[in-house]
């Protein structure tokens, strides 16, 4: 497993769901699709995503 960086490739908005997806072995799309599908639950899902944002470092590379 890798560390959970963005990714500077394959970013839609920010890189979080990339990230999260090279870091668990899963591919891109189906980090997005489980996100967006998340938000129609009740929850602090666009919270989350920010905080995420925040805090995931940027890949230098």
């Amino acid at each position: 497993m890798t560390t959970l960086t963005r990714p500077r490739n394959q970013r839609v908005i920010a890189g979080v769901c990339a990230g999260l997806a090279e870091r668990f072995g899963w591919q891109p799309n189906t980090v997005r699709l489980i996100a967006l599908l998340s938000c129609l639950l009740p929850g602090p899902q666009f919270v989350i995503y920010l905080v995420l944002w925040v805090i995931m470092p940027k890949r230098d590379y």
